[in-house]
Formats: structure tokens, sequence, C-alpha cells
């Protein structure tokens, strides 16, 4: 449990806690409550890290309840890909899990209670009528020809809407507030309809469910949640949620706050839109390293602390805003660096012939895995006279301020030797396909006796010792300017990686050096087929 921290002030969320706890902690009681219709992003995990951070913070509990109330959307596949999510997160509910779906026959007696009290009436308009009499944010509603059936005629209805007996979508019960009302939620919202839909808890219990916007607030009443935390678009549902709870007399009402959601810079972050990209294969499914998904986002090699030190980062306010995403890499980077072994990878291979090196010589050198952590020891790779440098490293007719491999001009092979390129070969169409090159045998790292300089470092990987791969380099789902990005993955195969990682395996994560950092995908690679995901740079354009 945390110590007691309720002098913090951190932000307004903190400011109502502080006051409504008084100091006494173990008070507070929040819940994280998805919706079993699809995957979560990362703008779930604002709300995870928040509902579940208050509650560790003030020495409290958090729920996690799914609010299953519409079967046509939901599915077992999202709530088990829901838990998988928090508790890679990093969080426990501490077998505080919950369904909205175990309460409904709570929420019927409480619909049963309203119509006894003439708080709710069975109505038999259309949704587009409904639609229609509601009214507008400037013009009232209209009351429906159904508002004023009598308590003994919405109870017989109600129940044999229960048993069966209607159509789908023939009735519905709506609650009896005001059509006149300021506030458009109040104006006598629906609170359950007919749906024979298989529920993939309830199975086939019930033909009529309830509303979202009824069983929600009756839920946190229920489970005695003392502070509701959800997002701005629903501070004008507080006053519909204070009536379900008055009415249905429930003694524990919780305080509603309200924050701004999290909008994330070049990233589609709705979960209809994510949907879509998902069902039309523009990307390989919920877990696409492009989405922002919290499964996506883990397939990609983010880290949870990662996630964790952004959404602390970020805070909360009421005010929208657009974050930018290179905060969010920035965190990765940041997490990254330091538990990352760090290693040499030719993306896109040139082969070098270092023409004065004996050709049966192979040399062992050594590397540290972590120039920044010395704790995390060194390894070793081979050398030997023919290797791979990167393409980009060579430029034949190279500007003054190129400081890596071209003509006449040494450069350090990095943890090895200088070399210098002394012939370039071409194919018929003019393009190079091998350098041949010399190297001093004084210039070894670390022997001490090389007393020249040279301005450039470049990595390489022996030919004689090398892992193949594939790497996956993502793009932004979205441009600069808003629109789709038309080409957000790249793929190169045959890429040399040093043998050291031969026995990787999945969730570790690799710095490969001057190209960023670097895990297998859990999707596509296999026994004989390393695939490896660029979960990020090594520069950040983000400023603290």
């Amino acid at each position: 449990m945390a110590e007691n921290n309720l002098s913090a002030t951190g932000n307004f969320i903190h400011n109502y806690i502080n006051k409504d706890l008084e100091g006494i902690l173990n008070k507070i009681h929040t819940r994280f409550p998805p919706e079993p219709n699809g995957y979560l992003h990362i703008g779930h995990a604002k709300s995870i890290c928040l509902n579940f951070g208050l509650a560790d913070l003030y020495g409290g509990v958090c729920n996690l309840r799914f609010d299953d109330t519409n079967p046509a959307k939901e599915d077992n596949e999202y709530v088990q890909s829901i838990i998988e999510d928090i508790k890679w997160l990093g969080f426990d509910w501490q077998n505080r899990l919950f369904f909205a779906s175990d309460y409904f026959d709570i929420f019927y007696d409480c619909a049963i209670k309203l119509i006894k009290k003439g708080k709710a009436y069975v109505c038999e308009l259309t949704a587009d009528e409904i639609k229609e009499y509601r009214g507008t944010l400037n013009q009232p509603g209209k009351d429906s020809p159904y508002r004023e059936r009598s308590i003994e005629e919405n109870l017989d209805l109600f129940e044999r809407m229960k048993n069966g007996e209607f159509s789908d979508g023939s009735k519905t019960l709506r609650a009896k507030i005001d059509m006149a009302s300021s506030n458009i939620n109040m104006r006598d919202p629906v609170i359950y309809r007919i749906a024979r839909i298989y529920h993939h808890n309830t199975k086939n219990k019930w033909c009529i469910y309830p509303m979202y916007d009824f069983a929600h607030p009756l839920e946190d009443a229920i489970e005695k949640i003392t502070h509701s935390i959800c997002t701005m678009e629903f501070e004008d549902h507080r006053p519909l949620y204070d009536w379900f709870i008055n009415e249905c007399e429930f003694e524990s009402k919780p305080r509603q706050i309200e924050f701004a959601k999290l909008q994330l810079s070049r990233t589609i972050m709705g979960k209809r839109y994510m949907k879509e990209l998902v069902e039309s294969g523009e990307v390989d499914g919920w877990d696409d390293p492009r989405l922002a998904t919290i499964s996506g986002i883990r397939r990609r090699g983010y880290t949870p602390q990662a996630i964790r030190n952004f959404c602390e980062k970020i805070g909360v306010s009421k005010a929208n805003s657009i974050v930018d995403i290179n905060l969010l890499e920035h965190c990765v980077r940041d997490d990254l660096k330091l538990k990352s072994k760090v290693v040499m990878a030719v993306l896109n291979p040139l082969k070098v012939v270092i023409t004065n090196y004996p050709e049966d010589k192979i040399e062992k050198l050594t590397l540290e895995n972590n120039p920044e952590v010395v704790e995390m020891g060194k390894h070793q790779v081979t050398f030997s006279r023919e290797i791979f440098i990167e393409h980009d490293d060579f430029m034949e007719n190279a500007p003054k301020k190129f400081h890596r491999l071209t003509m006449g001009q040494e450069v350090r092979l990095k943890g090895a030797y200088f070399i210098k390129c002394e012939e370039v070969i071409k194919d018929e169409d003019g393009n190079i396909i091998e350098l041949h090159c010399t190297y001093d045998p004084q210039t070894k790292s670390g022997s001490g006796f090389n007393q020249r300089k040279v301005k450039g470092t470049i990595h390489w990987i022996s030919a004689k010792d090398f892992v193949n791969a594939s790497i996956r380099i993502y793009d932004y789902l979205l441009l600069e300017d808003g629109e789709k990005n038309p080409n957000t993955l790249k793929v190169i195969d045959n890429c040399k990686i040093e043998s050291s990682i031969q026995n990787v395996q999945l969730g570790e994560k690799f710095q490969f050096m001057r190209n960023g950092y670097f895990t297998l995908d859990s999707k596509y690679t296999s026994e004989n087929n390393l695939v490896f995901n660029k979960i990020v740079g090594l520069k950040s354009s983000y400023s603290k």
C-alpha cells in the first residue's frame, strides 16, 4: 500500500479526493469499467493507470468491471484481451472482477421499482420517433403518447417484454423524467430494450437488456464505489446517473469526476475507426503494431513501465488537447536505454572485402552489452576478412562533412580496426555491390597502440558469423495534416545481425547499434525465421 500522500496536490482529482477523505486512508473505492466490445487502446491505459493508481495512492481498492450490457457488440475475446492488457500494465484487481450482467436481476427489480413509483413507462415509439420527440438543444421535447399509461399496464407490459411476447425493437421501457429539461439526457431516456441476442455471460436467459446509462450508475452504487473517474463526455450524464441512484433508493452514491480524454498526434484513437482498419485488412489484427491498442504496442515492443511513465507525465485536466506522440516515444526510449543489450545489425548489407586481412583468420572481439550499464557485462563478436556494412555508410563521391566510409578515407569499424576503401565493385547497371578495403592492424580497438584518430565509426557484421532476419519498420497511421498515411509499413529482408542474438526469446529488447530499438514480432517469428519489429528510433524530437 502506498504511503499517506494526502497532501499531494498534483491535479484537480487529487484535490477533490483529499477533501473527500479528510485525511483518512482506506476509504477510496474506484473502478475501471470497460465495455467488452473491442480492444483497449492507450487512451484506456490512461484511465487504467488513473483508477488503479488512485486506489494505490490512497490505500483503497479498485474493481475491474465489465459493462457488458450490449451483447450485439460484445465478445468473450474482448474480455480476455482486456484482462491480459491490464495485467501487462502491472495492475491487480485483487479478485475484484465483476460484470454488469451479474446484476441483471437487480437492474430488473430496479426497473419494476421505477414503474411502481410512476417513474418509468413502456413506450411503443420507434427509435426514429423517439429521436424526433426528444427535441433539440434549443427546443424542448414532447411527451410520448404512451407516457401516461397506468402503473398496472406498465407492469404487465414490462413483464411480457421480459417473457419474450413482443418482437425486437417493438417496445422499450423509458424513465419518466422531464421532456422539457435543458439537459437532453433527462428527456425520458430508454432504460430497457428488447433484443433476442445471446450474451457471453448470461447466455439466453434474457431477451431484454438494460441500457448503459441505466446500468452504469447502478453498478457503481451496488459496488459502493466512492469515486467514479470518467471522461468529459459523461459530464452531462451525471444528473441522470444521480437520478437513477436516488430513485432506485441506493444509499451509496459515488462522486463523479470527469477528465479529458487522451488524444495522441498522428494516431487513430477511436475504437470504431480501429475496428474498420482491422475488418478492412489495412492492418493485420487488433494487435497490429501500428495501432494504439495496448496489445498492438505490446507486440511492437513498448514496455508497461514506459506507458505508466507516459501517463504520469501527461497528467489529467479538463481541457481537451493533443499530446505529441514524440513524448510517448521519448518515454519508451528512456525506459529501454538502460535495459537493452546493444548489438550490431546491418539492415541494408553491402559486402566489404578486407584484402590485406588473412583469408583463414578469424578473431573474437569483445563489445560491451550496454556502454551505459557496466553491470550488463560484455559479449564477443566474430571478425573476418569479409564483412557487411550498411549501404548508407559508404558514399563514392562524398561531401566534405561525410565522416563515414568513402574512397581513400579511413573509418573505424566498431570494436575492431580502421579500414580504408581502395576499390568499388559495380554490376552492369552501375550499382555498387562490393567494396575492397585495406585495414591497419595497428589500430585494433583497446590495444593502446594506435595514436591516429578518425572522425567516423560504423558498425559491421562478419560474413562468416551472422543471423539472417527480417525487419519491420512502422510509420504513423496519420500524416501531419491528419490524412491517412498510405505507407505505414516497410519490411526489410535478409538483414544481418550478430550471432549473439541467435537464442533470442520473445519479449527481449535490443538496441541495434545506430538503428534503434527492436524486439521479436510475436506473430511472424518462427523457429527458422526471425522477424524483428522496430520499437522506436534512437533520437527524439521531444524536448523536456
